[in-house]
């Protein structure tokens, strides 16, 4: 990801909600050595920030709502939640939850775009988003799987001013010129009950080392660590409460 800081329209945070808080936290703690912080505050509801090397790289929930599915968010920074809430309405997305105050630390707001993936809103108060990008334990790329590729693309760039390359193999996403995500196509080799959704990367040190630890920690490997043409070497992993997630070589690409 060519972004370095949280920019208005880029991704600026990651935040798992979990079914088991406190194994998560043992979790990512032993597979990417973040400093788990849960907010004491009851109101705070058992919302836990992870540090590495002292600056904030995500967040870890619970589950706040019974239908609410163990995934990874992700969280685009906008520059005012209600404004960009009504901009996903008029686009033909939905917003699920919110704008809503979070303390001081901002504005924040849940919405699904028009084929189904979830993601987050987020005016920053005094909190503006990960403090890291792109280094070993920190993220690095999203990535957004749908079905419906050509709507996604009107959608996004609508909402937030993005960019889309025109590839038939792998469309980027960037902003003013910096990539930071992409888009998969979900075909028949995608199982129909999985939804649309954004995919979380996470830079590690080494990917064959990160896909044994997930293992080891009780997690599983859904795709090898596989070195791509002309890209990064990635993996996509699942925790041991079922939290989709991937990781690639630092400073190979992504």
């Amino acid at each position: 990801m060519k972004l370095r800081e949280p920019v208005t329209g880029g991704p600026c945070w990651a935040e798992l909600g979990t079914s088991d808080l406190e194994a998560a936290k043992r979790f990512y703690a032993e597979l990417f050595g973040w400093r788990p912080e849960t907010d004491p505050r009851q109101q705070a509801g058992g919302y836990t920030v992870c540090h590495l090397d002292g600056a904030a790289v995500a967040a870890l929930t619970p589950l706040y709502r019974q239908a609410q599915p163990v995934a990874w968010n992700v969280s685009f920074a906008v520059a005012d939640a209600d404004a960009a809430a009504r901009w996903v309405t008029a686009a033909g997305g939905t917003v699920t939850q919110g704008p809503v105050d979070v303390f001081d630390a901002g504005r924040s707001a849940v919405a699904v775009d028009p084929a189904g993936a979830v993601f987050q809103l987020w005016q920053a108060g005094t909190f503006p988003g990960a403090g890291v990008f792109n280094a070993p334990g920190s993220l690095g790329w999203v990535e957004l799987l749908t079905r419906e590729p050509r709507r996604a693309a009107g959608f996004y760039t609508t909402v937030f001013g993005w960019s889309v390359t025109a590839s038939a193999r792998y469309p980027q996403w960037s902003l003013d010129g910096a990539d930071f995500g992409g888009m998969v196509t979900m075909d028949e080799k995608f199982p129909h009950e999985v939804p649309a959704h954004w995919l979380p990367y996470f830079a590690v040190a080494d990917v064959d080392t990160a896909a044994a630890g997930t293992t080891d920690g009780g997690g599983t490997v859904l795709m090898e660590p596989t070195s791509l043409p002309d890209g990064p070497r990635i993996a996509v992993l699942r925790d041991p409460q079922g939290a989709m997630f991937g990781v690639y070589r630092a400073g190979d690409g992504y």
